[in-house]
């Protein structure tokens, strides 16, 4: 086993609800999870690819649970709250990784353009965060809550203004309700990933040219794993990190600190 992995059985017998946990940095995060003992509730809009997700990890002797839900409805999260409750017992952790974002110059984003963004990674992850520390305050044994969110939430990103505005928000709400529900238990931290290699990034540097630029921009010259995010994420889930809350945990390779100094 690797030393950078937590002991099998961390979480076992603990839930842990995964929004955007059909694919990508998601669905890592789900499968280290699982590997750690944890079910893993696979919450996302498109029923078949959570199907075929929790396929996937069963595959590895993990326990997934698919229940399709749009975050942008308060009431289907509440339902979906109430359903991992009651298929496994408890509700110990919840990942929100749902997202969604464009590239588009900022005079010609549409009100529409904003809303669509802004309901997902803002509103959305409030209305789980909110559902979900509900839940656990009348479970009575605490949690914890993970968000995942960009560095551009804080340096800026020119062209991605609906999403820098909604991340910088998921900020500002992590670190709030970790002051306020830290009497309750309930921990609350943030994951900031740089860019990964996963299946819906890769497009963005198809071209040779363009990853070879990218990754000249990262001090470590290599693109994150989705392993290395879920390692991550699956550290401040777990009684190892029992003492960090309200955090932001930069995974980056370095790439940030950078920023403004090169060209």
């Amino acid at each position: 086993m690797s030393q950078t992995m937590l002991p099998e059985g961390t979480l076992a017998g603990q839930t842990a609800v995964i929004t955007g946990g059909g694919s990508g940095i998601g669905l890592g995060i789900a499968r280290e999870l699982g590997r750690l003992g944890g079910t893993v509730i696979l919450a996302g809009r498109k029923p078949d690819k959570l199907e075929a997700a929790a396929a996937d990890l069963a595959r590895d002797n993990i326990q997934a649970i698919a229940l399709p839900t749009d975050i942008r409805d308060p009431g289907q999260v509440e339902s979906l709250m109430e359903q991992a409750v009651e298929r496994t017992g408890r509700l110990d952790m919840l990942v929100n990784s749902a997202a969604g974002n464009f590239i588009v110059d900022s005079d010609k984003l549409s009100v529409n353009g904003w809303n669509a963004v802004v309901n997902t990674v803002l509103h959305g992850t409030f209305y789980c965060t909110r559902a979900a520390g509900l839940k656990m305050m009348e479970l009575g044994h605490g949690g914890r809550i993970l968000s995942i969110v960009a560095s551009y939430a804080w340096t800026g990103g020119p062209r991605t203004v609906h999403s820098v505005a909604a991340k910088a928000g998921v900020v500002a709400m992590t670190r709030t309700l970790a002051v306020e529900w830290a009497h309750q238990g309930i921990r609350v931290n943030a994951i900031c990933p740089g860019p990964t290699d996963t299946e819906g990034a890769r497009p963005l540097w198809a071209d040779p040219a363009e990853e070879a630029r990218l990754k000249q921009k990262i001090p470590v010259g290599r693109f994150g794993s989705v392993e290395e995010m879920g390692r991550a994420a699956s550290y401040l889930l777990s009684p190892y990190a029992d003492f960090v809350n309200g955090e932001v945990f930069v995974i980056d390779g370095g790439e940030w600190l950078g920023k403004g100094l090169t060209s």
